[in-house]
C-alpha cells in the first residue's frame, strides 16, 4: 500500500517550525504517523534531524530512503527549507509528495535570522545563522533563498501559505489546511491540535511555534534606510510579486 509523503517546506525564519508542527500533528490526528518514530523506527537519523525532522538537501541518497516508509504504507511529515529538485518534482507531479511551502516578507525574515544567530554566538554556540554578523549578511542570505521560494511558488500542485496570513487569520489558513490534505474538519480530534497552535491563545514562546518575536513588519524600525534600500533592490520583484509593500 502506498501513502504519500508530506513535505512542509518553508523560508527559513518565516514560522516554518510552527508551520511543520501544525501540519505533523494534524497528520497525526487523522491516522497519519508520527515523524519521530518513523525516524528511529526505519534509521532515517542521518537524513532527518532531530529538530523537526528537516531532510536537508532533496538528494536522491536523501529523499528516497525517506520515501521508504511511505511507499509501505505510512503517512508522515518531514520539513525542508532546500529547493524542489527534478526528482521531488516528480513524485509531486505523481502524487507521491504532498507538498506545502510557506514565505513571509524577506525583509522580516532576515532580520529574525540576525537576531537569532546573534543569540546563539552570545551564548557561545554555533550553527544556523551564527555566521550571520551583520544585516548586509542576513540580506545576501535570505536573497538566495528567495530563488528557492520562487520555486515553490511556481508549483501549482503545491500549497502556498503566506506567514503574515497565519498569523492574522489563523482559522481560515487552518482551513485551507485541512481541505488541502483532505482532512474533515468536522472530526472534534483536530480541535485540540488547531487551539495547540494557535497564536492567539498562548505565548510566542509556546512549544512548537519556533518564534520569538514573529510579528509583522519589523524591519521598519530596525534596518536602517541603506540597508532597507538594499532589500529593495535585492529582493524589490519578490516583495511586489507576492504583494509586500515597497516604498
Amino acid at each position: 500500500m502506498f501513502n504519500p509523503l508530506v513535505v512542509s517546506v518553508g523560508m527559513p525564519r518565516a514560522g516554518s517550525g510552527w508551520y511543520y508542527n501544525l501540519i505533523h500533528d494534524l497528520i497525526v490526528a487523522s491516522g497519519g504517523e508520527n515523524a519521530r518514530s518513523i525516524r528511529k523506527r526505519f534509521f532515517l537519523e542521518p537524513i532527518l534531524t532531530e529538530i523537526n525532522n528537516n531532510i536537508g538537501a532533496f538528494t536522491t541518497k536523501r529523499i528516497i530512503p525517506v520515501m521508504i516508509p511511505a511507499w509501505l504504507g505510512y503517512t508522515y511529515v518531514v520539513k525542508a527549507h532546500a529547493g524542489p529538485t527534478p526528482l521531488v518534482l516528480f513524485f509531486i507531479k505523481s502524487g507521491k509528495i504532498i507538498a506545502s511551502y510557506i514565505y513571509r516578507d524577506p525583509r522580516d525574515a532576515l532580520l529574525s535570522a540576525f537576531e537569532y544567530g546573534r543569540r546563539k554566538r552570545k551564548s557561545g554556540r554555533t550553527g544556523a545563522f551564527s555566521d550571520l554578523k551583520t544585516i548586509e549578511d542576513a540580506i545576501l542570505f535570505m536573497d538566495s533563498y528567495l530563488r528557492i521560494a520562487d520555486s515553490w511558488l511556481a508549483i501549482e500542485k503545491v500549497l502556498h501559505t503566506r506567514y503574515e496570513s497565519l498569523l492574522q487569520n489563523y482559522e481560515h489558513e487552518v482551513e485551507r489546511l485541512l481541505q488541502y490534505f483532505d482532512l474533515d474538519s468536522d472530526q472534534n480530534n483536530y480541535d485540540e491540535v488547531i487551539e495547540r497552535y494557535n497564536p492567539n491563545k498562548g505565548s510566542n514562546e509556546q512549544v512548537g511555534t519556533h518564534f520569538v518575536q514573529g510579528k509583522i513588519g519589523r524591519y521598519k524600525e530596525f534596518l536602517n534606510e541603506r540597508q532597507k534600500q538594499m532589500c529593495i533592490e535585492r529582493f524589490g520583484t519578490f516583495l511586489g510579486k507576492m504583494g509586500y509593500p515597497v516604498p
